[in-house]
């Protein structure tokens, strides 16, 4: 009995030695698979800061946009376009952080970047061109949420639009759509092709875009 322990005990040790290099080679294959496949998933998806988008290519509504830069708030008001305004509210234009020190030291829009314009209702006016008066005298004045459209620039799935997708997420007031399909080239890329600068109408946010 004494010898049988003793001549058994070699294989023991053979034994858990071959199971742990078993486990080992296991964990360093299950590592590098974990870390090629986040790596598929970051390149697949853009910088972490970018567009976050669903299984069938529709784009998520960003959260937290109101903490992002503000760049501007253009403003098109019925009254002053024969009651035709395209978009009569205030246009509030926000960007990621990353996209916006990126521009300030290129000079471009780096790929991922979103901007998200959240649209404005003028309060109600009291004149025939739709302006009120208020303590800082007459004219347009911000009243509630009305919906968001959003342009993100990814060159590859977006070649056929100068590598700008355009997004409608309701105009209403929230709460909004929370994915959205890309719209159509007409809806929105052609104006900005025609009268942009790079896809975007950055002359109305230059002292922002270029803010020192």
């Amino acid at each position: 009995m004494k010898s049988d322990t003793v001549a058994s005990q070699p294989v023991d040790g053979r034994a858990r030695r071959t199971t742990l290099a078993v486990l080992l080679a296991a964990l360093v294959s299950g590592t590098v698979a974990g870390l090629n496949s986040g790596n598929t998933a970051r390149a697949a998806s853009g910088p972490d800061w970018g567009p976050q988008w669903t299984a069938n290519g529709q784009l998520k509504l960003p959260q937290g946009y109101h903490t992002w830069v503000f760049l501007g708030s253009p403003l098109t008001p019925h009254g002053l376009n024969d009651g035709k305004a395209g978009f009569p509210e205030f246009h509030n234009v926000y960007i990621q952080h990353e996209a916006y020190q990126t521009y300030r030291k290129t000079g471009e829009f780096p790929e991922g970047t979103i901007l998200l314009k959240e649209l404005q209702l003028t309060k109600p006016g009291t004149y025939a061109d739709g302006s009120r008066n208020e303590a800082s005298g007459r004219g347009y004045f911000p009243g509630k949420a009305n919906g968001i459209d959003i342009s993100v620039k990814d060159s590859s799935r977006f070649r056929n639009t100068n590598g700008w997708g355009f997004f409608n997420f309701g105009h209403n007031a929230p709460p909004y759509a929370q994915t959205a399909a890309v719209q159509p080239k007409e809806a929105c890329a052609d104006c900005h092709t025609a009268n942009a600068t790079d896809m975007v109408f950055s002359e109305f946010y230059k002292p922002m875009l270029d803010a020192k």
